[in-house]
């Protein structure tokens, strides 16, 4: 029985909660030492409570700090590509815990402006007592923010959508070039065609389709809610905007992980 069979299994028990919380204990005594190590050499950088930090990412500090700063950095390149970032307003929707955003006032500066966004309370709580640089909100699981129309000029989402149903992809890109100004740009990552070796049969003939996969059966949002996404329905989803760029990184050997997708859009 492969995982993608045991997953599906999990989830009709209602037991993925169970099995996922248990992997967090996993992980987080496997890098007990490393990460302690960490915190001694870096006694001025603060982070998250470990559960926040496994949401987002995984329970190894150095690479929580290290990599999120690289992340922005190549974040920084790609929207230079696309558009002057000097004196904008920049997003990160679903920004859980600050892990990138709190890079991006040293990495990118230039009088920008920085906002974060996200559905979880207790990541948003954090970030407000700990990234004072940048400002954040809690917004619901449904497609709303505060921001009024046209405020911002670059959007980002990493690996965001790949925790929403078919239904959510629609309202929120929506919602997201409601807030956006003409000419500004999303940028999002989503699991493609890397992730087949993660499909059932099943599901691998519904994503040949063009149809997106969606693996409920439990809370929209959480880290085990699972979606794949086809390049024809991403087409479809960013059809009356214009298409800038889509990157599909194939797996380099000794690669612990799958690359996601990238989609930069410009909003017309």
């Amino acid at each position: 029985m492969n995982k993608s069979s045991v997953s599906k299994i999990l989830r009709k028990l209602g037991l993925i909660y169970y099995s996922d919380k248990l992997m967090f204990h996993v992980q987080k005594q496997k890098n007990k030492k490393i990460n302690n190590e960490f915190l001694a050499k870096n006694p001025g950088v603060i982070l998250p409570p470990d559960y926040l930090i496994y949401e987002s990412f995984q329970i190894n500090y150095q690479k929580y700090y290290y990599e999120s700063r690289e992340t922005a950095l190549w974040l920084k390149g790609h929207f230079e590509k696309y558009i002057d970032v000097e004196n904008k307003n920049i997003l990160d929707w679903g920004c859980g815990p600050g892990r990138v955003i709190r890079h991006l006032p040293e990495v990118i500066g230039k009088n920008c402006s920085f906002f974060g966004t996200d559905y979880n309370r207790d990541s948003i709580e954090w970030c407000k007592k700990n990234l004072k640089e940048i400002s954040f909100n809690v917004n619901p699981l449904s497609a709303e923010l505060p921001y009024p129309d046209g405020f911002i000029d670059i959007i980002y989402g990493i690996s965001v959508f790949t925790h929403l149903s078919e239904q959510m992809h629609y309202g929120w890109y929506k919602e997201l070039t409601r807030v956006l100004k003409p000419g500004g740009i999303i940028l999002v990552t989503t699991q493609g065609d890397n992730f087949n070796v993660k499909l059932t049969e099943l599901e691998l003939k519904e994503y040949n389709n063009g149809n997106i996969v969606v693996r409920g059966n439990v809370k929209e949002g959480h880290r085990t809610f699972s979606a794949f996404h086809p390049e024809k329905f991403m087409k479809s989803l960013f059809r009356n905007d214009e298409i800038l760029e889509h990157v599909e990184k194939k797996p380099e050997p000794g690669m612990s992980w799958l690359p996601q997708d990238l989609w930069i859009v410009r909003k017309r």
